[in-house]
């Protein structure tokens, strides 16, 4: 069962990944201006955000099964709505609606997972997660890419929406004899409020993690596409090379590396994850040869691969499982948000290609030596 719920974990990202490297010419082909097309790209994540709160309350509630079916199968026929796209306007409304259906599934998964996760061995469960996370990464660019070229972008969502909807039947089937117990209910359960998530510190800085991972992807996700157009390359190189960090991170997901994520406090692997991420981001402001385009993207696998379990392992660490659903639900919503933010600011400034990663590489940065100085205060405060 729990393997079933890394497969769910997979697709979902497999279709989040798959869009990357074909939203912005497909929105570029129907008419959108700079603006729009950050817009278009931003838009899923936007109402994702919405889908992921949701997610969050109504797994605490009623347990991750019905809202897992219920994602599945309207995430499902919305993937079918692209080909009913004829203009920049009516793409951001399928944009909004595949979003926030997509974003109820997501939360419940991983729900479920770090409930199940032995305390002593977080860290490496998340990594093994992640590393679902790897290979839709690797397939997903590759996928979209390469058969966009051949195809076009309505034919990609269909057969996303296939996948989605034999995975939603599965589901039901696999998934039934699964039964929410929930706990009696404590006076900390009874008396919780969301602002108390956003009062730890552990927990404050998951929700900036995730949020700048997908900052830094939203950026990806605009800028790197049409830089590999406008450098004479094809969507297929744009594929290719979103996919390469996605090798990178699932090797050290899943060698015995990922070791490091139980022994290492989170914070520092974080730290030192974001910066790969923004050193990578200044990398591909300068560089204009493919092979070295391939050698930034290597670099920003490594920072994704030791960014994610901390961020994950910080929030299991700052949880417990009676509330862990809308902790995961504004977690998740962070990410979508991180997308948001990085393509339709990006798209709002009309930056350069080289001007856009620069900025993005510097805020990263600027994270980084933020949470190390928060962990040296931290530490300072503790010996005093």
């Amino acid at each position: 069962m729990r393997g079933f719920v890394y497969l769910i974990v997979f697709f979902s990202f497999f279709d989040l990944f798959s869009q990357l490297p074909v939203m912005s010419p497909f929105a570029l082909s129907l008419g959108a201006s700079p603006f729009l097309i950050g817009l278009a790209v931003g838009m899923y994540s936007f109402s994702n955000t919405i889908g992921n709160i949701i997610s969050g309350f109504m797994t605490d509630k009623r347990g991750p099964f019905v809202i897992l079916i219920i994602g599945l199968f309207a995430a499902a026929l919305s993937l079918f709505l692209y080909s009913f796209a004829t203009g920049p306007l009516s793409l951001l409304g399928v944009r909004f609606v595949h979003g926030f259906m997509e974003g109820l599934i997501v939360p419940a998964a991983f729900t479920f997972l770090a409930n199940r996760a032995e305390g002593s061995k977080r860290g490496k469960s998340v990594a093994i997660s992640g590393a679902f996370v790897g290979m839709a990464a690797i397939v997903g660019p590759a996928y979209g890419g390469i058969v966009a070229a051949k195809t076009s972008t309505p034919f990609i969502m269909a057969v996303n929406g296939g996948i989605m909807l034999v995975l939603a039947v599965a589901a039901f089937f696999v998934l039934r004899s699964f039964t929410y117990k929930r706990k009696q209910s404590t006076e900390q359960t009874k008396h919780f409020r969301v602002r108390h998530l956003f009062r730890h510190p552990g927990m404050v800085r998951a929700f900036a993690g995730a949020f700048f991972l997908m900052f830094s992807q939203g950026v990806l996700a605009l800028v790197l596409p049409l830089k590999v157009e406008a450098l004479g390359f094809d969507t297929k190189t744009s594929g290719m090379l979103l996919s390469t960090f996605g090798v990178v991170a699932i090797l050290i997901f899943l060698l015995p590396i990922n070791r490091v994520f139980d022994r290492v406090r989170p914070i520092v692997t974080l730290a030192f994850g974001i910066s790969l991420m923004g050193l990578a981001m200044l990398l591909l402001s300068q560089i204009e040869q493919l092979n070295y385009l391939y050698a930034a993207m290597a670099v920003y696998g490594a920072g994704f691969a030791f960014l994610f379990p901390s961020i994950n392992s910080l929030l299991i660490d700052s949880s417990s499982a009676e509330f862990r659903g809308k902790a995961y639900g504004y977690f998740y919503a962070f990410f979508s948000m991180g997308v948001v933010a990085g393509s339709s600011f990006i798209g709002f400034l009309d930056l350069t290609y080289k001007s856009a990663f620069m900025l993005t590489g510097a805020i990263l940065l600027a994270v980084a030596t933020y949470a190390l100085i928060g962990m040296r205060k931290e530490l300072t405060s503790i010996t005093s």
